[in-house]
Parts: structure tokens; sequence; C-alpha cells
């Protein structure tokens, strides 16, 4: 039961990273911290600080670990909150590697574009950060060969800025996107 526990965790953290990323972070209407956050992060390199990450965390996780505790009993309880604590972590370090470092792998190429295409693309498609399967279930996942992505957004692991080319091997999920000056 306790396995059962831990999976059931990092799904739900799973689902939620997606929902809180389509309906919060893209809400047609409203305003809270979590988009203002979200929607400086689309606009330009940034990302919200890690000690207001915890704070805004605390609350909900510290909630999930009673309620299940309750439900559940102390240990699964526990158990499904710490797994979901853990994929959210998990979340975070994806999340700031898919812009800050070069792809390792199949599933870094693959998330990336995924990603990527949310942000350069089409920002109502692609918001599963970590996985595209909740974007797979709800119909939201544009498939994409290559991304093309704004020269002055490129990240660093992308783009040779002196040259103002690709990086040798990122011309394979990338084009890059110059504004001609008129």
């Amino acid at each position: 039961m306790i396995v059962v526990a831990a999976v059931l965790g990092a799904l739900a953290w799973s689902f939620m990273e997606y929902v809180l990323h389509r309906f919060r972070g893209h809400a047609a209407t409203g305003t809270s911290t979590f988009k203002t956050e979200h929607l400086t992060h689309h606009a330009r390199d940034y990302f919200t600080p890690t000690g207001k990450k915890v704070v805004m965390a605390a609350g909900p996780v510290l909630g999930l670990a009673l309620a299940g505790s309750l439900i559940a009993g102390p240990l699964l309880g526990l158990t499904f909150a710490a797994a979901f604590t853990a994929a959210y972590v998990h979340y975070e370090v994806v999340h700031r590697r898919l812009h800050t470092h070069a792809a390792r792998g199949w599933y870094g190429r693959l998330i990336r574009r995924h990603h990527f295409f949310h942000h350069f693309g089409d920002a109502r498609v692609n918001h599963g950060v970590t996985s595209p399967v909740w974007d797979i279930v709800f119909r939201t996942r544009a498939r994409i060969d290559q991304v093309a992505v704004p020269a002055r957004r490129a990240p660093v692991w992308m783009v040779d800025r002196e040259a103002g080319v690709l990086r040798p091997g990122a011309e394979i999920d990338y084009t890059l996107k110059v504004r001609r000056r008129t």
C-alpha cells in the first residue's frame, strides 16, 4: 500500500502540474500571484524565486498531508504527500533545466520541444512540462518536429550569440526567428 500511495502522490502532482498551468497560469480572466509569476516567465527569462515557491506550496502540501492522514492514516497520507512533493521538486528542476541547459537523451529532447512550442509557438497547447500525458488525455498536445524560437529569446545553450546561429545539433529541433528591422 505504501508503493500505491507514493505512485498516486506522484500522479496527483503530474495532474496538478497540468491543471495549474493550463487553468491558472493561462486563465482568461482574473489575477493571482501564480498567474502573474507565470506570465512573467513567458514574457522573459524569469523564474519565480525558490523561497517564494516554497511559501506558496507549503500550505497546500501541509493540507494534503493532513487530509491524506485523516483519510488513509498517517503512514499512507504522509507517503502520498511526500511523493507529491518529490514530483513537484522534480518538475521544478526539470523546468529550469529545460530553459538553462542543453538536452540530454530522448526524454530531454522530447519534453523540451513540447514545452518550448508552448512558449514560442502556441500557449494554448502543451501545458504539461515534465510529461505530455495529460495533454494527450485532454487533447491539448500539439505534435511538432521543430520549434521556431525568437533569436532574442533563444537560450545560451541553443545559440551562438556572436555568430547569430544555432549551436551544432540544435538545428534538429529548432529554428531561429529573426526580427527584421524596417
